[in-house]
């Protein structure tokens, strides 16, 4: 029996009503900002092409620093630069430390996601992407004690499988493909852990990496005489930096609303796209060898969907009453 349903059911108190309600709500917002950031990073992937003849890393700095102020306008218009301050001047020595911890992990992989598509390794970052979800699943039952189902292992599996195979049969596994599935679920893991709030933490991540950033474009000089140099240029920067900001902070925001296993799962999205885009877009090759792994992850990816359709028709009774949505 579904929540909906449920919720007519004389057993339901008003305060029962009213808490599945809430947690309907919730689980709607972070589902829809969880797709549209799936769809903005999708577009990202595009931009080092369009702003050529720059290159993967200079496109990744000029980002860093449009970024910055993509942010910084979220948190002007949400009200957010006080609550910064409070929380950054209530952390203690070593939460500063755990705060810091994360940030080159972002930074390297915000970096991949820009060099990746010009620099042949976008059909492996895009395979790393499929791997992270399965990764985000497999943190949320071991670190957060979320139930894994049999379908889940199942996925998971499956997708073992498909990344051991590639193993036999080439030797080896893409550094793009091992980086971006095995430490992106380190830094949402422990921005979770610590109760960081999401934008603030963007924010924080940003104010290190972009002054850096933009040291080295000012030291390089030749990204800033192109940008300088067309019109064109300087509006896709601004572009990038806009929605550079809002895909991350809807991201974020809605790995922090859902469940770990569910935002993992709707994380699918991206690699989907991003793997179209590769073979149509970006004319990369897939060889036999990659088809045949990617074909046992797709099954993972499959059998999670299904997962995920059978749990949606179930009572969300013991959901709300082990607190899996959190703040």
């Amino acid at each position: 029996m579904a929540i909906g349903s449920s919720l007519k059911s004389p057993s339901f108190s008003f305060w029962q009503r009213l808490q599945a309600s809430q947690y309907i709500n919730r689980a709607k917002y972070g589902m829809a900002l969880a797709v549209l950031s799936n769809i903005l990073f999708a577009v990202l992937y595009l931009y080092s092409h369009w702003l050529a003849p720059l290159s993967g890393t200079q496109v990744f700095l000029w980002r860093m620093v449009m970024m910055w102020f993509g942010v910084a306008g979220l948190m002007l218009i949400t009200q957010n630069f006080g609550n910064l301050h409070q929380f950054l001047t209530t952390r203690s020595k070593c939460q500063w430390l755990y705060l810091l911890l994360p940030t080159p992990i972002i930074a390297s992989q915000l970096w991949l996601f820009m060099w990746a598509p010009v620099n042949g390794q976008a059909v492996n970052t895009a395979m790393g992407y499929f791997l992270f979800p399965l990764t985000m699943v497999l943190l949320g039952c071991v670190v957060f004690k979320e139930k894994l189902s049999r379908l889940q292992g199942l996925a998971i599996t499956l997708a073992a499988l498909g990344v051991g195979l590639q193993f036999w049969l080439s030797g080896s596994v893409s550094w793009a493909t091992a980086w971006v599935c095995l430490t992106y679920p380190i830094y949402y893991g422990l921005r979770r852990w610590q109760g960081v709030p999401p934008l603030l933490g963007l924010f924080v991540d940003l104010s290190l990496i972009a002054p850096v950033a933009f040291g080295y474009i000012v030291w390089q000089q030749s990204s800033l005489a192109v940008v300088m140099a067309s019109a064109t240029m300087g509006m896709l920067l601004v572009g990038l930096g806009l929605i550079s900001a809002l895909a991350m902070h809807t991201n974020l925001k809605a790995s922090s609303m859902l469940p770990m296993n569910t935002f993992g799962m709707l994380s699918y999205l991206e690699p989907a796209l991003m793997f179209l885009l590769s073979i149509v877009w970006l004319h990369e090759t897939v060889t036999p060898t990659m088809m045949t792994s990617f074909g046992l992850i797709w099954a993972g990816v499959v059998v999670m969907m299904l997962n995920a359709l059978w749990q949606a028709k179930q009572p969300k009774r013991q959901g709300m009453a082990s607190g899996l949505v959190t703040d």
